[in-house]
């Protein structure tokens, strides 16, 4: 019942930016925490960032000072703005979102269909 959408995906040159958006939409309770996984040609996903309801952020040391996580409650909708970009950030990252009840217990766990992000000169 819960729909995630992901977009900004593209091809960009190495040192350039891009922001990725995901929406959550549907039958939504609340909304802890919000993230960003990826999967690069040949290697595992691994989480890029995530955002928690009372804005505690955390990063995977290879985004580290490139990366931002942000979100915007009233839409339902998180963020990635991606700086500096490199090729070894090429990969299809996919949105998190989980779902929570009143007492913080996970009543749902969502991903996209993921975007695709190729950094390439």
């Amino acid at each position: 019942q819960v729909h995630v959408v992901e977009s900004g995906g593209g091809l960009v040159q190495p040192g350039g930016s891009l922001r990725l958006s995901c929406a959550a939409s549907g039958s939504i309770f609340s909304i802890d925490t919000m993230g960003w996984s990826r999967q690069a040609p040949g290697k595992e996903r691994e989480l890029v960032a995530r955002v928690t309801s009372d804005g505690f952020t955390d990063y995977a040391d290879s985004v580290k000072g490139r990366f931002t996580i942000s979100r915007d409650n009233a839409k339902n909708t998180v963020y990635l703005q991606m700086n500096s970009l490199e090729p070894e950030d090429t990969a299809v990252y996919y949105c998190n979102v989980l779902l929570q009840d009143n007492y913080r217990r996970t009543i749902g766990n969502y991903w996209g269909q993921g975007t695709q992000v190729t950094v390439s000169s």
